[in-house]
This record gives C-alpha cells, structure tokens and sequence, in this order.
C-alpha cells in the first residue's frame, strides 16, 4: 500500500503558502491606507513650510533668521518622514511576487548600466565578474532590481570617500549566487547582528528598512542572504537563489 504521505505535505505546504499570501496582502493593503492618511497631511505641511521658507528667506532680522532655521529643521524632517513612508510601504507590499525565469547576469549588467552615473559622481568604481552560462532563476525583476538598488546604496554610504563595488554571479552547490563586495567601512559584529532588524539603523537619517526589505524580498524567491564584514576591510553580501523550474 503507497503512502500519501508527499502529497498531504505538498499540500500542507501550498495551504501556509496560500495563508501567508493572504496576510500580505492584508498587510499591504492596510499599509497602502495607512500611507494615504499620513501623506496627504504630510504633503500640506510640506506646501505650507516651504512657502513660510520663501517668505523668510527675504528677511534679515536675527527674529526672521531664527524662525528660518527653525523652519528649515521641520522641512527637513517632513522630507525624512516622506522617505521612511515610502520605505515602510516598499517593506511590507513584499510578498506578492510577479516571478518569470531570467538571467541574472542581464538583470546586474542593467542595474550597472542605471547606477554607473552616480557610481562615478561617488568616486565609486564598479567591478562586475559575472559567470558564464548561469542557469536561469524565477525572479520578479522590479523587487530584485530593488535589492540591487538597496545594498548598493548601502555600499555606496560605506564609502564616502569612494572605493569599489565589484558584483560577482557564479553557480554552487545547485544555486545561483550573486555577491555585492565593497571596500567601505566595514561592519561591527553588533551591526551585523541587527542590521536585518526592522527600525534598526546606524544612520542619522536612516530608515532603517533597507536591508529588512533586501532579506524579505529575497527570502519570497526561496532564497537566503549572508553578510560578511569587518571594520576596515568592506563587506560581502551574498545572495542564493534556487534555478528556475525550466533550467
């Protein structure tokens, strides 16, 4: 008598994939309404301070002067909100994935095309060692070139005085795997322990989303993300993703 064992289990595993869909849809959706109250608001404050900036910024009493750098620190902050808005609302619509088979070679050599511009304006050099013949993987191009985007900036602020950035894609062990290496400042062990955590961040005007989002998006591909860092000697993400149905 054959068990029905594999396929209680697959179904089991389609059940919580099914479940978990649905809660982030559910979480997306609130989150969408959520942004929309505190935007509008947002958008009023910031329409309104700029104007007041306009109007002081004719003035030359110390009075009009003070009110001019207060204001200037609220604008500031309005710009800041609006960007954790935004980062706080990329992090949770993570989960529904529009996946397609694709090289991942094209899609780095696109996003090196993009970010070349203001690599270069950085002083920032970047170094690509892209294997040949990579297995294709399913992948949703615009969240993955969002993680491409994510730990790229994040290199680009651990070295402020320019250096590096090499992308390396090789196949190992069944996997397809991208690193994203840089020469910059390096990491300390207490960084490295809470920097997937959401909020956390080192930055002064940090959401700290960034790298919460690259591993979110990353685990939905069924992939995993590793970091390897050092203070003084850079850091190495790596990313593995499973090869496409087709290859």
């Amino acid at each position: 008598m054959e068990s029905n064992q594999p396929t209680s289990d697959k179904q089991n595993l389609a059940r919580d994939h099914e479940r978990l869909q649905s809660q982030y849809t559910e979480i997306a959706s609130l989150a969408g309404g959520l942004a929309h109250e505190i935007r509008n608001p947002l958008s009023t404050m910031a329409l309104n301070l700029d104007l007041l900036l306009e109007d002081l910024s004719a003035g030359d009493s110390p009075r009009e002067r003070r009110m001019l750098q207060k204001v200037t620190v609220l604008r500031k902050q309005c710009v800041h909100l609006e960007r954790l808005l935004n980062d706080f609302l990329q992090f949770a619509r993570v989960g529904s994935l529009e996946k397609q088979p694709a090289d991942l070679n094209v899609l780095v050599c696109e996003f090196i095309e993009f970010y070349q511009p203001q690599a270069k304006d950085q002083g920032i050099e970047i170094s690509p060692h892209l294997a040949a013949n990579l297995p294709l993987v399913d992948i949703d191009v615009r969240l993955f070139l969002q993680v491409l985007t994510n730990l790229s900036r994040n290199a680009q602020q651990a070295m402020p005085r320019g250096g590096v950035l090499e992308l390396q894609t090789y196949f190992r062990n069944g996997q397809v795997m991208l690193d994203i290496i840089d020469t910059g400042e390096g990491m300390s062990r207490e960084t490295q322990e809470k920097m997937f955590d959401a909020f956390y961040s080192t930055k002064p005007d940090g959401s700290g989303l960034g790298l919460p989002t690259v591993r979110k998006i990353v685990e939905a591909h069924r992939g995993s993300i590793l970091c390897d860092s050092e203070p003084g000697r850079g850091t190495r993400f790596s990313i593995s993703l499973p090869t496409a149905a087709r290859s």
